[in-house]
């Protein structure tokens, strides 16, 4: 199956160790795809931390972060050499690595110090016995070449799992390489000679240096794998909604790398990364696009109340006028109030009096009774003959009838008081409302004191006392007829002669205003007879430049036919010797002439043009004169 996949022009990994390429590899058939990425190239190494150094692919790559190039990406521009999958390595030719500024810097670690030294070794013991590395601190202090070369690979191989580090090789040729491809500052001032016997005084300070640097990068580089920082660009721990430009660019990544590895597969058609992609950006974009439809909603329909506010009126406006009214209805209930104020006083003095009265009739029938009572008693006490008795019955009966008359009488007294009583309640209804008329149509006329002079000191208002029984205190206010009256008339006077005098001055104001009409009419029939006489100007200029113009092309028309016969003339003299001289002489005359006349006509020309100009100038002066007139006088009027 592997041999079906396009094929990469990347080389396979290898190590930094430069390495002699075979004379009889096989070149790649030339109708398969190959990838246009050469080596990756890795930046030196730079301890991670919070830093904002990307991640980026691997081809052509330029990631700074050599921890993670080769250990959480698969192989990238490579043709793969069976069905397993390898890892890339980090190394970019060690032996070839430009010389750097740290090969003149020594060490400031205190090797040769024995707790330093005994620091670096529990460190490095600790960390390999987490790792799962079996070795004792024994071991560490006298140690063999082997146990140094399987601690050295172990803790490369935790650096970057695919570096191709060779048990067949010599431990001497990949040594130093390897520090050089890793950047360990201080590469330069290893001797492979210590590799042979690395416990020994001189050498052992040195090496144990290096083991404890891989021990501190390892530790760095699990610190970073489990920090989750996004630099890792793991695309399984993005979140849902991110805004990080790192984790934009580990979908980016992801979707490089399923892509190509699709494009190896010969399938050019990415249908599942592009899907992937979409929908993870659709989730991503989906809380947004709710907030944004919940906004859009939100701003319509504040859009559409501002525009109900705008193209209302203003409130204030409504609520001043609403205002006015309300003060000035609350001005008129304020005097209605007072007037039904009054009236109930006077209600409640009446009834106070009735019932003082219906006390007294009560207290006379009780007395009346009384004497009944005496008298019947009276009357048993006497002896009394049968005439008597008899003459008594018929008094009795006299004043019976009597007294049936006398009730009769009272009952129609009665009725007719009942009746004028209604009457007068009917009457005093009336005049109530004809009283409240009157006050309203005061408030209307507004003729509520103060007046105005000379009638400042007189109050035209009135009320009805119906309790009153003075006739001549029904009614409390100025007399009708020496001062309502009168006054009345004094103000319906004044508004009349008001009225005559605005009737007058609007009959003035109509007639100025029909002169200044016929006086426009007058000043617009002598515009358009100046703007006549401007056309006409106009017409005639035309027609003087047209025939100016005419009289020139004739000139210069003759002109150049003299010109012509002046050379035809002088190369006849010329030819005929001075015999024509004469000739010569009259033409030049003519020529003269007809110069003089066309100067002339130009002359004319523009004295002509010029008075039309001045003459337009003058009549639009004038015309604006008139204008300007004619507003200050509208204005003033």
């Amino acid at each position: 199956m592997a041999d079906l996949r396009r094929r990469s022009m990347m080389p396979p990994p290898s190590s930094g160790i430069p390495q002699p390429m075979p004379s009889t590899i096989k070149k790649p058939a030339a109708n398969l795809r190959v990838s246009l990425a050469g080596p990756a190239l890795r930046a030196p190494y730079q301890t991670p931390g919070p830093s904002h150094n990307p991640r980026q692919s691997m081809l052509r790559s330029q990631n700074s972060n050599s921890l993670l190039q080769s250990t959480t990406k698969p192989n990238y521009g490579r043709t793969p050499l069976n069905s397993s999958t390898r890892h890339g390595s980090l190394w970019a030719g060690g032996g070839n690595a430009p010389p750097s500024s740290s090969q003149s810097t020594r060490d400031p670690r205190p090797l040769r110090d024995r707790q330093y030294q005994t620091r670096m070794r529990q460190e490095i013991v600790g960390h390999l016995q987490r790792a799962d590395f079996e070795i004792s601190m024994a071991n560490l202090a006298n140690i063999t070449g082997k146990d140094f070369r399987a601690i050295f690979d172990f803790l490369v191989r935790t650096l970057d799992p695919a570096h191709p580090l060779g048990q067949s090789a010599r431990f001497e040729d990949e040594f130093v390489p390897a520090l050089k491809a890793l950047r360990y500052p201080f590469a330069h001032q290893i001797d492979n000679k210590w590799l042979a016997a690395p416990a020994s005084m001189h050498s052992w300070p040195s090496l144990l240096g290096v083991l404890h640097w891989l021990v501190e990068m390892c530790k760095l580089r699990e610190h970073y794998i489990t920090s989750q920082h996004p630099t890792l660009q793991i695309p399984e721990e993005i979140p849902e909604e991110f805004d990080d430009p790192y984790d934009h660019r580990a979908l980016a990544f992801a979707y490089f790398d399923q892509a190509y590895t699709v494009w190896l597969d010969l399938i050019d058609d990415f249908v599942e990364p592009n899907q992937y992609l979409e929908d993870r950006y659709a989730r991503k974009n989906e809380r947004v696009q709710v907030d944004l439809e919940d906004l859009t909603k939100r701003l319509d329909e504040a859009n559409a109340e501002l525009h109900m506010l705008q193209s209302s009126a203003a409130p204030v406006s409504k609520l001043e006028k609403e205002n006015g009214l309300l003060t000035a209805d609350s001005e008129k209930f304020h005097k209605i109030l007072q007037q039904y104020e009054g009236r109930k006083k006077r209600l409640i003095d009446t009834i106070a009096y009735e019932k003082a009265e219906l006390a007294t009739g009560v207290t006379h029938l009780e007395q009346l009774e009384q004497e009944h009572a005496r008298l019947t008693e009276v009357v048993k006490e006497q002896n009394l003959t049968p005439e008597e008795v008899a003459r008594m019955n018929t008094d009795h009966e006299m004043l019976s009838r009597n007294l049936e008359d006398l009730k009769q009488k009272l009952a129609d007294s009665h009725k007719n008081v009942l009746s004028l009583e209604v009457n007068v309640t009917n009457r005093a209804a009336a005049a109530e409302e004809a009283l409240d008329i009157y006050t309203n149509l005061l408030s209307t006329l507004e003729l509520f004191p103060p007046l105005s002079p000379p009638f400042e000191d007189i109050d035209l208002t009135l009320e009805l006392n119906s309790a009153s029984s003075n006739p001549q205190l029904l009614l409390s206010g100025p007399d009708v007829k020496k001062v309502i009256k009168p006054t009345l008339n004094g103000v319906a006077e004044s508004k009349r002669s008001e009225r005559a005098s605005l009737e007058s001055e609007h009959i003035k104001l109509d007639d100025e205003l029909d002169q200044l009409i016929l006086e426009c009419e007058n000043v617009d029939e002598e515009i358009n007879e100046l703007e006549r006489k401007v056309v006409a100007l106009g017409e005639q200029a035309e027609d003087l430049r047209d025939a100016s113009q005419r009289e020139a092309n004739v000139a210069n028309a003759e002109a150049a036919r003299l010109e012509r016969d002046l050379a035809h003339a002088r190369t006849a003299a010329l030819a005929n010797g001075m015999g024509v001289k004469s000739r010569l002489q009259a033409l030049q005359f003519d020529q003269g002439e007809q110069m003089e006349k066309i100067s002339r006509l130009k002359e004319e020309t523009v004295r002509a043009i010029i008075k039309n100009s001045h003459d337009i100038a003058m009549f639009k002066a004038e015309v604006s004169r008139h204008l300007t007139e004619l507003r200050e006088f509208a204005e003033a009027g």
